[in-house]
């Protein structure tokens, strides 16, 4: 038996999936268009909603001299940030590709979650600082006015953290914008527990100490976010796919003796490909059409793969599917 890479003939045959790249690229973008239409009204919502609560925060927070409000403004105008970052990665995924990007730009969204990613921690740093700095040198706050426009952000992070809840669950990129909220939302939390702790004991160590358990969850969640991007960029095989259960799964297809140059890798924070080489015989039925449909409707609905390309690689020394 020659070596599968002297092989000849050799098809190169697409799957259902790929063959949308050849005769549905329209199809493609429209499905992306309509995406980011059914997600651009949460984006709308929620860039307006924080961005504005920001502006009073900020203001407020110099009129009452307090540095805990001012710190949660600046997190909150990270979250702002954020979300215009993630917002135009969900735009860029619905323009076309072209001569110079091939794939079009599907992976800004990857380089939003991982820029998410790390601003979120770089927060947490600073957050973390002004909580050891206000541990060594307490100072005295009005705890009724941080109670009050805490609360209010707690209502809109909270609230516009929800739009993003669903999508978060399949895409690393709205996973970014709904943590920012989230965490947002439990920051002013947090702010508010302090504020009510401090009017009733006067302990002004219980600010910055609340801070501190803040940090250490905001961490602990962008943790994930950050391995998950990183891996992402490195063309790791997406997280809740088995790369070992793909390859059993095309090994057991009828008239496969052999799979090799498996590569399963993400093409956006919502979208996984897929190349693979199928050694199989000169005569086999299964090769067609058809057959190749049901694999890809078959990867797509198992493992989440959504782009599949199949290169199969004919058997000279097998004629049917009976050799052994």
């Amino acid at each position: 038996m020659l070596p599968n890479h002297f092989r000849m003939p050799t098809d190169f045959m697409h799957s259902h999936a790929g063959h949308h790249h050849d005769h549905g690229s329209h199809a493609h973008g429209a499905g992306a268009e309509a995406r980011f239409q059914s997600i651009n009204l949460s984006f709308i919502i929620a860039v307006v909603a924080n961005l504005l609560f920001t502006l009073f925060e900020a203001g407020y927070a110099m009129v009452v001299n307090s540095m805990s409000l001012l710190a949660d403004a600046g997190h909150n105008l990270s979250d702002v940030l954020g979300l215009l970052l993630a917002w135009g990665a969900a735009y860029l995924v619905t323009r076309k590709s072209s001569d110079l990007y091939s794939y079009g730009y599907r992976r800004t969204t990857i380089l939003a979650a991982i820029i998410n990613a790390i601003v979120l921690v770089f927060v947490a740093g600073y957050i973390a600082v002004e909580s050891m700095q206000r541990l060594l040198a307490a100072a005295p706050v009005e705890e009724i006015a941080i109670m009050i426009v805490a609360g209010v952000g707690i209502i809109i992070n909270a609230g516009t953290a929800l739009l993003f809840a669903r999508g978060s669950k399949e895409d690393l990129n709205l996973r970014g914008a709904y943590l920012h909220l989230a965490y947002d939302a439990l920051i002013s939390a947090g702010v508010v527990v302090g504020a009510v702790i401090l009017y009733f004991t006067g302990w002004l160590w219980i600010d910055p100490l609340i801070g501190l358990l803040i940090v250490i969850v905001i961490v602990g969640g962008t943790w994930r976010l950050l391995v998950d991007s990183i891996n992402l960029i490195l063309d790791a095989v997406p997280q809740g796919i088995d790369r070992k259960e793909v390859e059993s799964y095309l090994g057991s297809i009828d008239g496969v003796r052999q799979v090799h140059d498996l590569h399963i890798w993400a093409l956006s924070t919502h979208e996984n490909c897929l190349t693979a080489h199928l050694v199989m015989p000169l005569n086999t039925l299964w090769d067609s059409e058809t057959g190749y449909g049901e694999i890809g409707a078959a990867l797509k609905e198992r493992f989440q793969i959504h782009h599949i390309t199949l290169q199969v690689e004919k058997d000279l020394d097998c004629a049917t599917q009976d050799c052994d």
